[in-house]
């Protein structure tokens, strides 16, 4: 079983290497030719990598504070909606039980039927309800993300940079300040959003 183990290293170990092989020794053409002229490699220019740090970008970046308000005030009426809901049903069941002593068999059946039609549109409503706050608070990120790549692609037209990264706390283990343009991001993202604003 040992010596299975090992051939098999041996034959992955060998079949990579033939791969990464191969693919360095590509004619150029290929891919290569489909390259933009802007690619750092085509370029001759250096590899460089920077870096924000997004806890501060959160912290900030006036977009982030005003779509965090916007869900706020969603997930405020989202709760508030939910309670109507809630309220609803338990006022009809008060309204029956209220109504119990004086019931008969009919009405008792009618009253079950009436609360279980009244239960399955406001569960419709509240899968609605849901739906929305999840769609509302999707588009919200993917437009602070669209806004942050945008910026980021346009803050990167004369600066060369091969990646600009954005580093969560436990992402990354090592970094140099140097390449770290959080200051840089935050103006410039801020002084973007204010004009979009107007």
């Amino acid at each position: 079983m040992k010596n299975g183990i090992v051939i098999w290293n041996v034959v992955l170990t060998l079949l990579a290497g033939y791969l990464l092989f191969a693919q360095f020794n590509k004619k150029e053409g290929g891919s290569a030719a489909k390259r933009a002229t802007t690619d750092s490699l085509s370029s001759g220019a250096p590899f460089r990598i920077a870096y924000f740090e997004m806890d501060s970008i959160e912290a900030h970046f006036d977009m982030v504070r005003d779509v965090k308000s916007e869900i706020e005030g969603k997930e405020k009426e989202y709760s508030n909606n939910l309670s109507q809901l809630d309220l609803t049903y338990r006022k009809k069941i008060q309204e029956y039980q209220a109504k119990q002593s004086t019931m008969t068999q009919a009405d008792y059946e009618k009253a079950q039927m009436d609360l279980k039609q009244l239960e399955d549109v406001l569960k419709g409503r509240k899968q609605d309800l849901d739906q929305r706050y999840q769609e509302f608070v999707t588009h919200q990120n993917l437009s602070l993300k669209k806004e942050i790549e945008k910026f980021i692609a346009d803050y990167n037209k004369d600066r060369a940079y091969a990646y600009i990264v954005a580093n969560d706390p436990g992402v990354f283990y090592y970094k140099d300040t140097a390449y770290d343009v959080t200051q840089d991001v935050i103006k410039g993202l801020n002084e973007s959003y204010k004009k979009g604003k107007k």
